[in-house]
């Protein structure tokens, strides 16, 4: 790479790869992004990176910095940005073919959830490989994407190869636990990193499922168009403190059990947003099943694994995970708390929020911890067929199908910023691997075969778009 390539120095922001000679050029060795993807996928999980929410964790720093160096050895200066100290974020960006065009952003997160090794069958951070897969925590979230896009970065620098279009590439911190010292805080502190960008890419989507058909079975990739909004919420009991041998008819325990049970009972309605009901009129056209409401479980079985992400976006929800009161025996305590993860369809929140607060009762309050939006794009557009083109290519005959994922991406981040953002993390899946299950589960793992297919789909995309 000439001199500023070296140097790594950024004009605007931007690395410019025009300038390499073709001498630079072949001291470069040349590595297609498959040919690298699974060894830093690998080395990425042997980087403990686990999020436990409350501040505890290793933090970032350690994987951030490994990117930094995978990105300095082929020339490129990465940008190091911590929001407090080892919750760190990297990101760079490159020059594209028009930088007239607007801006994309590529983004994945260095974080992991924790894993408790005595559930696995492999220790969770070693990245062994067996039966062709690699194991470990990050293995599909999203180590394997964060690898993918690494390796592809890399391939830009050594050949001097530009993206289609202006692209901010970014390794976020926190997203496990909302992004709040992550992306957010990214999009808050330092939002000239996604000047000019419309339009970004992450995770949860793009991966295959093999579908029974008339004729047999096909693959279809899942595009993730949309994504529900997030609430986390704490509900808070007041009640008479007292002796445990006393009656009490103020006991903050039997107050908030009554109101979690409202809520655990209680029947939301179904609704089929525009991602959803296109997802299942096209399966339904693929099996020849139904996708009417009544007759809906057997075409959702289709789905496999994934089935599960998909059934959560036919309504609203809300799930209570933590239980907290008490101190002894024999006493009445004066509060009891409860955790809630609620998650609601685009144009919902409101409505959510109503529910809850008349679900949780007069002696409860509703307090809410994190929040964060929906998200819907059009599944359609030059970079949705930018995409589609780039899976077709390599798997042809494939359908490509959108769907809204339950949980949430730093995508929500860059919304506030006017981004529109997808999930495409290209993986072509043997049909047997229970993939989406996985995400956030115990063994996980992904193909080494379906890495190097989604580091060529992922660079084919980014040179297309």
């Amino acid at each position: 790479m000439g001199q500023e390539g070296q140097q790594g120095r950024v004009r605007g922001h931007r690395h410019t790869l025009a300038g390499m000679s073709h001498d630079d050029a072949d001291a470069q060795p040349t590595v297609a992004p498959e040919e690298e993807v699974a060894r830093i996928c690998a080395d990425l999980i042997r980087i403990d990176s686990s999020n436990y929410g409350d501040g505890s964790g290793p933090g970032e720093r350690k994987a951030a910095e490994y990117v930094m160096a995978e990105l300095a050895e082929v020339g490129l200066e990465g940008t190091l940005l911590e929001s407090e100290p080892g919750r760190a974020t990297v990101v760079v960006r490159l020059e594209g073919e028009d930088p007239s065009r607007p801006g994309l952003a590529v983004h994945g997160h260095l974080d992991v959830v924790p894993a408790n090794a005595t559930d696995w069958q492999v220790d969770p951070f070693a990245a062994e490989e067996h039966d062709g897969c690699i194991w470990g925590r990050g293995a599909v979230d999203m180590k394997d994407m964060d690898a993918m896009i690494l390796a592809n970065i890399r391939h830009f620098a050594r050949t001097g190869t530009k993206p289609a279009r202006d692209t901010t590439f970014a390794f976020f911190a926190d997203e496990e636990a909302g992004g709040v010292l992550g992306s957010h805080w990214l999009v808050d502190h330092h939002p000239q990193w996604f000047e000019g960008v419309t339009e970004a890419v992450s995770e949860v989507g793009g991966y295959s499922v093999t579908v029974p058909t008339p004729q047999g079975q096909q693959r279809a990739y899942l595009l993730q168009t949309a994504e529900k909004g997030l609430a986390w919420l704490r509900l808070v009991a007041h009640g008479r403190a007292g002796h445990g041998s006393v009656p009490n008819d103020d006991n903050a325990i039997v107050r908030l059990a009554a109101a979690i049970g409202r809520i655990a009972a209680h029947e939301w309605p179904r609704e089929y947003i525009a991602s959803v009901r296109e997802l299942l009129d096209t399966l339904s056209t693929m099996t020849g099943l139904s996708s009417a409401d009544a007759d809906l479980e057997p075409l959702l079985a289709t789905l496999g694994g994934a089935q599960g992400f998909v059934r959560g976006t036919l309504r609203d929800t809300a799930n209570v995970t933590m239980l907290d009161s008490g101190y002894k025996h024999n006493v009445i305590p004066q509060t009891a708390t409860a955790a809630v993860d609620c998650r609601f369809l685009p144009g919902h929140e409101d409505q959510l929020m109503a529910t809850i607060r008349e679900l949780a009762g007069e002696h409860v309050e509703v307090e809410v911890v994190h929040h964060d939006v929906a998200l819907e794009a059009p599944f359609s557009g030059d970079l949705v067929e930018s995409m589609k083109q780039a899976l077709l290519r390599e798997d042809p005959g494939a359908a490509v199908l959108p769907y809204c994922l339950s949980g949430g991406t730093d995508n929500k981040a860059l919304g506030l910023l006017g981004i529109q953002g997808y999930g495409f993390a290209p993986l072509r899946l043997p049909a047997e691997l229970d993939f989406a299950p996985m995400f956030h589960g115990i063994d996980e793992r992904v193909p080494v075969e379906s890495l190097q297919f989604g580091a060529r789909v992922l660079g084919d995309f980014l040179r297309t778009c």
